[in-house]
């Protein structure tokens, strides 16, 4: 008869320490149960980003009330009528307002007569349109400085109030060539000069087709 091959086997090491078992167990549910914790939270997650704030310009990068302001052109001209640095101005240059902000009937005459004078190979170029009152009166005091009296700067140069560059009925006209051939043919489109000591200066003063008046002395005349 053979031995119980497990008789003299040694205890299981639950049964050899069945305190340290039990501390282990409980050791290890509460590892459980932290994790548990720690799994079970939902982390935190970053914050979203931050909506871009609502634009408070328009497209064009100008404010954003309704009313634009006229345009900057970033070339040196401005809304009192001053021609942009280094430019020259033909009729068709509307986006200055020299030229857009013109009466629309003497506009209408001289580019018509800028398209017909450019067929004898004559070029127009505005040399002064549309001025504000601010403009108007800046020339005028420059006047006085250049001839020494206002009475002798009004010559050439009509106080704002009576100016009709600031009202957008006169138009400044070069070059030379350009003055000749408009005088020559003027009054076919109403245009007519001024002023003897200002071939460049036209408004309109009859119908297209008309007789232009004689012309005053000066400005002042």
């Amino acid at each position: 008869m053979h031995d119980d091959p497990t008789a003299d086997r040694p205890a299981p090491a639950a049964r050899r320490f069945p305190g340290r078992t039990a501390l282990w167990a409980g050791s290890a549910a509460v590892l459980v149960l932290v994790l548990t914790a720690v799994w079970g939270t939902p982390t935190r997650s970053e914050p979203a980003a931050r909506a871009a704030p609502t634009a408070d310009h328009g497209p064009d990068g100008g404010g954003a009330s309704a009313d634009a302001a006229p345009k900057d052109t970033g070339d040196g001209s401005d809304s009192e009528g001053d021609r942009p640095d280094g430019r020259e101005l033909t009729p068709f240059d509307t986006r200055y307002p020299a030229v857009g902000r013109l009466d629309g009937r003497l506009l209408e005459a001289v580019q018509k007569a800028a398209r017909d004078a450019r067929d004898d190979g004559i070029e127009f170029r505005i040399t002064s349109g549309w001025r504000s009152k601010e403009h108007q009166r800046r020339l005028l005091d420059e006047g006085v400085e250049k001839y020494g009296s206002l009475e002798a700067a009004r010559r050439f140069v009509k106080t704002p109030e009576k100016s009709t560059h600031v009202s957008g009925k006169a138009v400044d006209i070069g070059p030379t060539d350009a003055d000749d051939w408009l005088i020559r043919n003027g009054s076919d489109y109403g245009l007519c000069q001024v002023y003897n000591n200002e071939m460049w200066h036209f408004e309109l003063l009859t119908t297209p087709g008309g007789n232009c008046p004689t012309p005053l002395t000066d400005a002042a005349g």
